[in-house]
């Protein structure tokens, strides 16, 4: 009996498609578009189930036939639908030949389309309900009630939804809106109904005051839910902004008092995620014990963002980039990530952390998974996060004579005193929490053997900045060497990415300088965003949000790649803590410790940031 498989990814476009087996064989999902000649066994079984939201094309790998599925116009499906049509089984008695068969499965198929069309042009079926947990903190104002409203500004919601913020604060629904209309935005291109839309989504905001450890708190969600809805199938997204050491107790009761009863459940859980691998596992065994794997999503901010998503764009669909992506050809790999204002009454939090679990542990190193994976089956969820759990697990373990620290010091500048981070009133006088990190890191693999990536992350530095910096290796027997004098990186090409602020993306490239001599300089080929693209960048929360409405779980981190990124770092970190390393103190405004430039230079390499770009 012949084989059939398929290529599969998911789309953001809307398209019917089935998926079939034989003889109980499952393949992957098909529509067909001719016929091949060849008979099937007696009493085969052939099995066809409908699934909406799936790549439209699929190719018939082994007899070379092409496959091609069916689009359907569902325009109006519900975000994050996950409702199967009703399965069919059929039986053959006696031998047909496949047109027979595929006719059969046609037949079907056009069943399950029916089914999928009302389905999902039927919203009278379904309503979204978003409870904000943790409604009344600065993560909720600033940016989860922003995203939300931007992505109902765009019209990105379903048509039936409410957004419910629930904390301990006593508060009105009045008084939730109130907060919330200071903090909401309109696109530059839709500017003109900013008012009624504001107006618009704000009516579809309530507020239920309540115990993040009561059952019975969670119970009367549940009920005023159940009033938004009206009957329909319930699909119910939390948020979790709210501490750590809350996130179970949370859990739990909106898993027993106010999970959905006939759609889907889904929660949303912030960093940190513990403080070292011990903790870490036990909250994701905790979780476990009310949620599944697929109803916990996990997030890091900075997945959602433009230039870091656009990462696999650059590399894989531009033929000049992939073949350079190894240590043949690059040289040193850089993930820079600065402030420049300190931790501003937050030390409280911050100094049961540090920096390196704030910032390097998860946004740098899930950029660096990303640029370092090797090319995965597809764009779907779980084949992109497979590629990243290979490149972490191919690491070695942070060592620490490959780290620095630094903690920043009160420092004066234009008659202005910059405060020092123990000044701090949440902050012990006698802290050595880290507020600046840098570290060599390595990936042992025959794509990036050598290759140092090198980290840096700080605060109260002398600029906002979060770039990734690829610096290319020199050109062998380079004729034009005695053109750049004894320094050679001043002829590297580099490759910058810069993530925030002002998005860019731009190539340093050697250039001869107009004229008579043979005078050369450094250039820039420049991807300014702000000047290529008319249309505002869309902030992370945005994306993440409706991915995870729509249950796209690409930018999200699955638990074997949390367990494979803290085993990088835990050492370290109960090594620097229980040998109590002296920070090396930097002033306020600076470039950070004189440390990180004499690690930089122990893989011979120069920190890309110093050099002042004057065109990025």
């Amino acid at each position: 009996m012949s084989t059939f498989s398929s290529m599969h990814s998911p789309s953001y476009s809307h398209s019917f498609i089935c998926s079939s087996s034989i003889n109980e064989k499952k393949n992957q999902r098909f529509v067909f578009s001719s016929f091949p000649r060849f008979s099937v066994p007696a009493n085969a079984k052939v099995f066809l189930q409908c699934q909406a939201k799936s790549h439209q094309n699929a190719v018939l790998m082994q007899d070379g036939y092409k496959l091609t599925s069916r689009p359907v116009d569902l325009a109006d499906q519900h975000y994050g639908l996950e409702l199967p049509c009703e399965p069919r089984t059929y039986t053959r008695s006696r031998p047909r030949k496949l047109k027979t068969l595929l006719a059969m499965l046609q037949e079907v198929q056009n069943q399950c389309k029916d089914d999928m069309w009302h389905l999902g042009n039927d919203q009278k079926h379904s309503f979204l309900s978003i409870t904000v947990v943790g409604a009344s903190g600065d993560l909720a104002k600033k940016k989860i009630f922003p995203a939300l409203f931007a992505l109902y500004y765009e019209g990105c919601l379903p048509k039936h939804f409410t957004v419910y913020g629930y904390a301990r604060s006593k508060m009105t629904d009045a008084e939730l809106r109130n907060m919330v209309s200071k903090t909401l935005t309109c696109r530059i291109d839709k500017r003109e109904n900013c008012g009624e839309k504001m107006e618009e989504f704000l009516k579809r905001c309530f507020y239920h005051s309540g115990q993040y450890d009561s059952e019975e708190n969670f119970a009367q969600l549940d009920k005023k839910l159940k009033e938004h809805e009206g009957g329909k199938v319930s699909n119910r997204l939390f948020y979790l902004s709210i501490p750590p050491n809350i996130f179970i107790d949370a859990v739990k009761c909106a898993s027993s008092s106010a999970s959905s009863g006939n759609g889907w459940t889904r929660v949303i859980v912030e960093k940190p995620f513990g403080r070292d691998s011990d903790s870490s596992a036990a909250l994701t065994k905790a979780l476990k014990q009310y949620l599944t794997e697929d109803q916990i999503f996990r997030i890091d901010h900075y997945l959602g963002k433009e230039l870091v998503e656009n990462l696999s764009v650059l590399r894989f669909s531009n033929l000049i980039f992939e073949p350079l992506w190894s240590r043949q050809y690059i040289r040193n790999v850089q993930l820079i990530f600065s402030e420049d204002f300190g931790t501003e009454g937050r030390g409280g939090y911050f100094d049961h952390y540090g920096i390196i679990r704030d910032i390097m542990q998860n946004h740098l190193l899930q950029i660096l998974a990303l640029f370092a994976m090797e090319t995965p089956v597809s764009l779907d969820a779980e084949d992109i996060r497979n590629e990243k759990v290979k490149v972490l697990r191919s690491m070695r373990p942070l060592q620490l004579e490959d780290v620095v620290i630094g903690q920043y010091k009160s420092h004066s500048k234009g008659g202005v005193t910059y405060p020092a981070y123990t000044d701090d009133k949440t902050v012990p006088k006698d802290s050595l929490t880290p507020t600046f990190a840098a570290a060599a890191l390595f990936i042992d693999n025959a794509r990036w053997d050598g290759v140092p990536f090198l980290m840096k992350a700080g605060k109260a530095l002398h600029n906002k900045r979060a770039e990734i910096r690829v610096q290319f290796r020199h050109v062998p027997g380079n004729l034009y060497n005695r053109n750049f004098g004894t320094d050679l990186d001043q002829a590297t090409n580099e490759l910058v990415i810069r993530v925030q602020p002002d998005e860019a993306i731009y190539l340093k490239i050697n250039n001869k300088v107009p004229g008579l001599g043979m005078r050369l300089d450094c250039s820039n080929l420049n991807l300014h965003y702000a000047a290529r693209y008319s249309k505002e960048i869309p902030d992370a929360y945005e994306r993440l949000l409706l991915d995870a409405i729509e249950g796209e779980r690409r930018l999200f981190i699955r638990s074997d790649e949390l367990d494979a990124a803290w085993s990088l770092f835990t050492p370290v970190l109960a090594e620097l803590e229980e040998k109590k390393i002296m920070p090396e103190y930097y002033p306020y405004g600076s470039r950070g410790p004189v440390g990180a430039h004499y690690l930089a230079a122990r893989y011979n390499v120069r920190w890309g940031d110093l050099g002042l770009d004057q065109s990025a």
